[in-house]
């Protein structure tokens, strides 16, 4: 049984290397008309782009999934998306535009990632100190958060200039279609190291999944594991969203999908298979939109669309439970 379940897992993972590779090619080939040179520095940055984000969300969400002890929860329900567009407001509304503009794009991306970390960091340790593991307290506290963050950008964005607030605008909505090179390279390595520094602590999350207690028994340090695993969180989805905006949902779409196509608890494993996911979903999802819909709507609206379905479905079933 052991055996079939592991060549089940092996060849799950295979598959979806072929699929990530066959989507990448197809996204980078296909319909190229006119000069190459061009169209293969352009949907290359965009191919990076994506692929960044895949990962640094997918692996993000599974972890903090397992954190929280639900398979609803991920950093963009519990409000972090609504986090980023109230700092991006308080940044227009207190500098302005034009000061925010004449900042580099790697300047830009330090200062949002940096901010993103630092209140996510605190938002998410008092959040588990206070209500670890009940659910529906998460969640609602993650609503009214988001709700909250979501009033104050809204109302400190009514008082901008016209001008401000297009700026604004142009920031809060997800898009790979335009990806500076050099913010695209600084948000690969900092998704690198990041990962490469939680890639030690995914066996001991394979102890913390089974409970507090029973992972405290068993000799693991749950206080020193969540925190190091929260703050690796904070700065992979600070790193996304601080290159292409927020996307609430798209998290909770792939930790999902990954632990149902690859049927294990080894956490190395399921982050592995969360990063392809999202690679695969996001590339896929962006080819369809710009071949298939001529880019009349963005990916991050189709994303929150399926997604905030799939989160009603899944917290039906957890009320049910």
């Amino acid at each position: 049984m052991e055996a079939r379940r592991w060549r089940r897992v092996t060849v799950t993972l295979l598959v979806l290397v072929g699929l990530c590779a066959a989507a990448c090619a197809a996204y980078l080939v296909f319909n190229v008309r006119g000069n190459w040179t061009y169209a293969m520095n352009l949907r290359g940055r965009q191919l990076g782009a994506l692929v960044v984000v895949g990962v640094a969300v997918g692996v993000s969400s599974l972890v903090f999934q397992t954190v929280s002890g639900s398979r609803i929860l991920t950093p963009g329900v519990m409000g972090f998306d609504a986090l980023y567009a109230f700092i991006q407001t308080v940044i227009v509304f207190t500098l302005g535009a034009g000061t925010l503009q004449l900042l580099g794009v790697v300047e830009q991306f330090l200062l949002n990632a940096v901010l993103l970390a630092a209140f996510g960091m605190l938002l998410f340790r008092w959040l588990f100190r206070a209500h670890s593991r009940n659910l529906f307290v998460l969640v609602l506290v993650g609503i009214v958060l988001g709700g909250l963050f979501s009033s104050l950008s809204s109302f400190a964005s009514r008082l901008l200039s016209p001008d401000d607030y297009l700026t604004l605008q142009a920031v809060l909505f997800a898009s790979f279609t335009t990806v500076d090179l050099d913010l695209l390279l600084a948000c690969a390595v900092v998704t690198v190291v990041s990962c490469l520094v939680l890639w030690p602590l995914l066996r001991r999350l394979d102890v913390i999944d089974l409970g507090r207690d029973r992972a405290t028994s068993l000799g693991v340090d749950h206080h020193k594991v969540v925190t190091r695993v929260l703050l690796v969180v904070t700065v992979l989805v600070a790193t996304s969203t601080a290159l292409v905006g927020p996307m609430v949902f798209l998290g909770l779409l792939i930790a999902n999908l990954a632990r149902q196509l690859v049927p294990t608890h080894e956490h190395r494993v399921l982050a592995v298979g969360a990063a392809l996911v999202g690679v695969l979903a996001l590339v896929l999802g962006q080819f369809v939109v710009l071949h298939g819909l001529g880019l009349s709507v963005p990916l991050s609206v189709v994303i929150n669309l399926v997604g905030g379905l799939y989160f009603l479905v899944l917290l039906v079933k957890a009320v049910r439970l």
